[in-house]
């Protein structure tokens, strides 16, 4: 029976690892707060990791060590001030050590005054509406007609034969590259989230409220993300696509774009 069970969980991790690439940390990502927020996390991991080697080598040093089959004796003393103030101070000065570059990229974090674009961004059952503000320029972003054909019910579509499924959008989102964008979300019935790992953002849009959030993408590319909240029962089936490009292509876009308008 274990056996059985080993090989069934084998089969399922070589059938996962053949359909996705395994990623066993968060992402560098495209920004300069996200490349921050991936050295802070990967500092604070460390510390634990020094933390755990610390304590756990203690503890089995004495386990070994100290015995009774050794003829170790119990300790007769019922506390020591000096211990107590060690391992009091020593977490403290941890914790500041973390907390001093953790608040500074928290600070940066919320910190989208003087933004070169601004895009308020509506969450709707069950996609995205982009306003890019100063211009007539607005649109929705749905889910690509591929994804949305394969996704039905005995449509005969491999989904696997679909690129992107369910990660591929009608209508991506368009920024400059190296620009200061600042994102207003909101939504227009119930609490949606926008998540793009690459970019370090994962903010609600809930409705009568605006939350903003900010990036500067500093390599052109195709970014894709999610709905991070249970919106209803199409939340699976509202992408999100963020293509960065050059400041040249971007206003070409834009003027195209106006013109549709």
């Amino acid at each position: 029976m274990i056996r059985n069970l080993f090989l069934s969980l084998l089969g399922l991790v070589l059938a996962g690892t053949a359909k996705a690439d395994w990623a066993l940390n968060m992402p560098k990502g495209v920004t300069e707060l996200s490349l921050e927020t991936y050295n802070l996390h990967m500092m604070v991991f460390w510390w634990c990791v020094a933390i755990a080697v610390v304590v756990f080598g203690v503890m089995i040093f004495s386990l070994i060590m100290h015995r009774k089959s050794r003829g170790a004796e119990p300790a007769k003393f019922t506390h020591s001030t000096t211990a107590e103030i060690i391992w009091t101070a020593i977490p403290v000065v941890i914790l500041i050590l973390m907390a001093v570059p953790t608040a500074e990229t928290m600070v940066k974090l919320e910190d989208s005054r003087k933004p070169d674009l601004s895009i308020v961004v509506t969450g709707y059952q069950w996609k995205w509406h982009y306003k890019y503000q100063d211009t007539n320029v607005e649109f929705f972003s749905s889910l690509s007609r591929d994804s949305l054909a394969a996704r039905r019910k005995q449509s005969g579509i491999d989904p696997y034969s679909i690129e992107n499924y369910l990660l591929d959008v009608d209508n991506a989102v368009v920024v400059p590259r190296g620009a200061k964008v600042r994102l207003l979300f909101t939504s227009n019935d119930v609490i949606h989230s926008w998540w793009v790992v690459d970019l370090a953002i994962k903010k609600d849009a809930i409705p009568g409220i605006v939350n903003e959030a900010w990036f500067r993408a500093e390599q052109t590319g195709t970014y894709r993300g999610q709905c991070a909240e249970l919106c209803g029962k199409d939340h699976g089936y509202m992408p999100i696509v963020v293509e960065v490009v050059e400041p040249e292509a971007f206003d070409a876009w834009l003027n195209s774009q106006a013109a549709e308008q």
